[in-house]
């Protein structure tokens, strides 16, 4: 990923140069994601904290996330392509420093459990095809993440529609993301009190009318103030989806279920924008309305699909001990050594 960035700093920019460069920069990027979700999964099942590894990995996520669009603006009025890209390559130098240093605190013995334990290649494919918490748990993800309306469709809304000011459109964004914080620091807490399936399921209710704000909104200082309580409702059911998907991570593929988290992420964000920018383009007065609209359908969508999470996993709040999860592991892991 430094590399890319840096032979995107320093050469000339070209369309086809960007397009490339972007996609191998996110390849790399998805690996680094995969690595450090994975990481942060394994642990969490060890120490029986996957709900506060959740929440603090989606605060150390949101917190530079709306920093950068809050920046954005800035940057695209006041700095080149190449200097952007040289910023960002050294905004990644860190991570190759945290994957050298491997800090023993954390990898001493983080690989010696048995949830650390895979088999070889065709047997973890086998056993990732049976673990059937995967399913119900990737479709929530993938649900939850589906926005038709958010990006695209919100930029021309905020923009055309509403005539503010091009900044407005960033600043959403920002304040958006930020105000996810409160919520994930109160899941936090819950996380501890409450098991993961009350905690999903509430979360989710209170997130289904997150964008009707939206609909009410006439011009772009309203639509700011919506986007402090869209961050507000939703906060909670971020936190709680990837508590989830670390909780469901098969024994040894921690990193390949966390991949596929990410991946439904990177699918729901763009073929969200894809469904909404047509939504949108179906009516010059009422397309956002179909946006908004497909957002609250998505979501509720998800309710019908909690109930098929294995109950095993989900009902000990975080630190509580959970036997009948425990024998699960053991029993996959046991069959998983058995010959073919």
């Amino acid at each position: 990923m430094i590399c890319v960035f840096g032979l995107m700093a320093f050469s000339r920019t070209t369309y086809l140069g960007l397009l490339i460069g972007m996609l191998l920069a996110s390849v790399a990027y998805s690996f680094v994601f995969a690595a450090f979700q994975g990481l942060t999964a394994l642990i969490g099942q060890e120490a029986l904290m996957t709900g506060r590894l959740s929440a603090l990995s989606n605060i150390f996520l949101f917190v530079p996330v709306s920093a950068a669009y809050f920046a954005s603006g800035f940057m695209s009025e006041h700095l080149s392509p190449q200097q952007i890209f040289l910023m960002v390559l050294v905004l990644a130098i860190p991570l190759g420093v945290f994957g050298f240093w491997k800090p023993r605190s954390v990898f001493t013995h983080t690989y010696d459990s048995p949830r650390a334990k895979g088999t070889d290649f065709f047997g973890d494919v086998r056993r990732l095809l049976k673990h059937r918490a995967i399913y119900p748990v990737v479709l929530i993800n993938l649900l939850w993440n589906f926005t038709p309306g958010s990006f695209t469709p919100m930029q021309f809304f905020l923009t055309n529609q509403l005539h503010a000011p091009d900044a407005i459109y960033a600043d959403f964004l920002g304040l958006y993301n930020l105000f996810f914080l409160p919520p994930i620091f109160l899941y936090g807490f819950l996380c501890t009190r409450f098991p993961p399936r009350k905690l999903l399921l509430w979360s989710v209710i209170i997130g289904v009318p997150q964008f009707i704000p939206m609909v009410f909104i006439h011009n772009g200082q309203e639509a700011l103030a919506a986007a402090v309580l869209i961050g507000l409702l939703g906060g909670l059911a971020n936190a709680a989806c990837i508590d989830i998907a670390m909780r469901a991570c098969p024994p040894g593929l921690q990193g390949t279920m966390m991949m596929m988290i990410a991946a439904t992420f990177a699918l729901s964000m763009r073929g969200g924008d894809v469904l909404g920018s047509w939504l949108y383009s179906l009516s010059p007065k009422y397309g956002f309305q179909y946006c908004v609209t497909a957002i609250t359908v998505t979501y509720a969508l998800i309710l019908p699909v909690i109930p098929f999470i294995p109950k095993q996993l989900t009902t000990t709040a975080d630190g509580e001990p959970n036997p009948a999860e425990e024998a699960m592991v053991l029993d996959e892991i046991a069959k998983a050594g058995e010959p073919a």
